[in-house]
Protein backbone atom coordinates (compact mmCIF):
# COMPACT_ATOMS: atom_id res chain seq x y z
CA UNK A 1 0.00 0.00 0.00
CA UNK A 2 2.88 2.38 0.69
CA UNK A 3 4.12 1.96 -2.91
CA UNK A 4 0.76 3.11 -4.25
CA UNK A 5 0.74 6.01 -1.78
CA UNK A 6 4.22 7.04 -2.87
CA UNK A 7 3.29 6.97 -6.56
CA UNK A 8 0.23 9.13 -5.93
CA UNK A 9 2.37 11.34 -3.67
CA UNK A 10 4.62 12.23 -6.60
CA UNK A 11 1.61 13.73 -8.39
CA UNK A 12 0.36 15.61 -5.31
CA UNK A 13 3.42 17.78 -4.82
CA UNK A 14 6.09 15.25 -3.92
CA UNK A 15 7.99 15.66 -7.17
CA UNK A 16 7.92 19.48 -6.98
CA UNK A 17 9.19 19.47 -3.39
CA UNK A 18 11.90 16.92 -4.17
CA UNK A 19 13.10 19.03 -7.10
CA UNK A 20 13.18 22.03 -4.75
CA UNK A 21 15.32 20.06 -2.29
CA UNK A 22 17.71 18.84 -4.98
CA UNK A 23 18.11 22.30 -6.54
CA UNK A 24 18.85 23.81 -3.15
CA UNK A 25 21.39 21.06 -2.45
CA UNK A 26 23.23 21.90 -5.68
CA UNK A 27 23.41 25.53 -4.55
CA UNK A 28 24.63 24.45 -1.11
CA UNK A 29 27.34 22.20 -2.55
CA UNK A 30 28.78 25.20 -4.43
CA UNK A 31 30.62 26.33 -1.30
CA UNK A 32 32.60 24.40 1.27
CA UNK A 33 30.61 25.92 4.12
CA UNK A 34 27.34 24.76 2.59
CA UNK A 35 28.29 21.09 2.17
CA UNK A 36 26.70 19.92 5.48
CA UNK A 37 23.50 21.71 4.49
CA UNK A 38 23.65 20.14 1.04
CA UNK A 39 23.93 16.68 2.54
CA UNK A 40 20.83 17.30 4.65
CA UNK A 41 18.85 18.60 1.68
CA UNK A 42 19.74 15.51 -0.36
CA UNK A 43 18.49 13.29 2.51
CA UNK A 44 15.31 15.33 2.79
CA UNK A 45 14.87 15.22 -1.00
CA UNK A 46 14.98 11.44 -0.98
CA UNK A 47 12.47 11.44 1.88
CA UNK A 48 10.28 13.86 -0.10
CA UNK A 49 10.25 11.42 -3.03
CA UNK A 50 9.11 8.38 -1.00
CA UNK A 51 7.68 9.48 2.39
CA UNK A 52 5.20 6.67 2.95
CA UNK A 53 6.83 3.81 4.79
CA UNK A 54 9.65 6.01 6.14
CA UNK A 55 10.02 7.38 9.64
CA UNK A 56 12.19 10.16 10.96
CA UNK A 57 13.72 9.62 14.39
CA UNK A 58 15.65 12.04 16.52
CA UNK A 59 19.24 11.04 16.99
CA UNK A 60 20.39 10.47 20.56
CA UNK A 61 22.20 13.67 21.49
CA UNK A 62 25.69 13.16 22.78
CA UNK A 63 27.46 15.95 24.66
CA UNK A 64 29.86 17.11 21.91
CA UNK A 65 27.40 17.11 19.00
CA UNK A 66 24.28 18.41 20.75
CA UNK A 67 25.37 22.03 20.55
CA UNK A 68 26.51 21.60 16.94
CA UNK A 69 23.07 20.33 15.89
CA UNK A 70 21.45 23.35 17.48
CA UNK A 71 23.81 25.80 15.78
CA UNK A 72 23.39 24.09 12.41
CA UNK A 73 19.59 24.07 12.76
CA UNK A 74 19.57 27.80 13.57
CA UNK A 75 21.75 28.53 10.53
CA UNK A 76 19.62 26.22 8.39
CA UNK A 77 16.46 28.04 9.45
CA UNK A 78 17.73 31.26 7.89
CA UNK A 79 19.54 29.72 4.91
CA UNK A 80 16.70 27.68 3.46
CA UNK A 81 14.62 25.92 6.07
CA UNK A 82 11.90 28.54 6.34
CA UNK A 83 11.33 28.65 2.58
CA UNK A 84 11.11 24.90 2.16
CA UNK A 85 8.87 24.70 5.23
CA UNK A 86 6.54 27.30 3.71
CA UNK A 87 6.41 25.24 0.50
CA UNK A 88 5.33 22.19 2.47
CA UNK A 89 2.72 24.19 4.36
CA UNK A 90 1.35 25.65 1.11
CA UNK A 91 1.04 22.18 -0.48
CA UNK A 92 -0.47 20.82 2.72
CA UNK A 93 -3.10 23.54 2.87
CA UNK A 94 -3.90 23.02 -0.81
CA UNK A 95 -4.37 19.28 -0.28
CA UNK A 96 -6.68 19.67 2.72
CA UNK A 97 -9.40 20.91 0.38
CA UNK A 98 -10.42 17.34 -0.49
CA UNK A 99 -10.78 14.29 1.72
CA UNK A 100 -8.59 12.27 -0.64
CA UNK A 101 -5.76 14.77 -0.18
CA UNK A 102 -5.68 14.56 3.64
CA UNK A 103 -3.07 11.76 3.92
CA UNK A 104 -0.83 13.68 1.53
CA UNK A 105 -1.39 16.93 3.41
CA UNK A 106 -0.41 15.12 6.62
CA UNK A 107 2.87 14.06 4.99
CA UNK A 108 3.54 17.64 3.87
CA UNK A 109 2.94 18.94 7.40
CA UNK A 110 5.25 16.26 8.80
CA UNK A 111 7.94 17.22 6.29
CA UNK A 112 7.43 20.91 7.12
CA UNK A 113 8.52 20.27 10.69
CA UNK A 114 11.49 18.26 9.54
CA UNK A 115 12.45 20.96 7.03
CA UNK A 116 12.83 23.47 9.86
CA UNK A 117 15.24 21.36 11.91
CA UNK A 118 16.83 18.57 9.84
CA UNK A 119 20.07 18.22 11.80
CA UNK A 120 20.05 15.53 14.46
CA UNK A 121 17.45 13.37 12.72
CA UNK A 122 17.78 10.02 11.00
CA UNK A 123 15.54 8.69 8.24
CA UNK A 124 14.53 5.09 8.89
CA UNK A 125 12.82 2.96 6.26
CA UNK A 126 10.28 0.82 7.97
Amino acid sequence: MSVLGNIIWLVFGGLCIAIEYFLSSIVMFASIVGIPFGIQTVKLGVLALWPFGSKVEKRAVSAPSGCLYTIMNVLWFFVGGIWICLSHVAWGLLLTITIIGWPFAKQHFKLAGIALTPFGRDIVNG
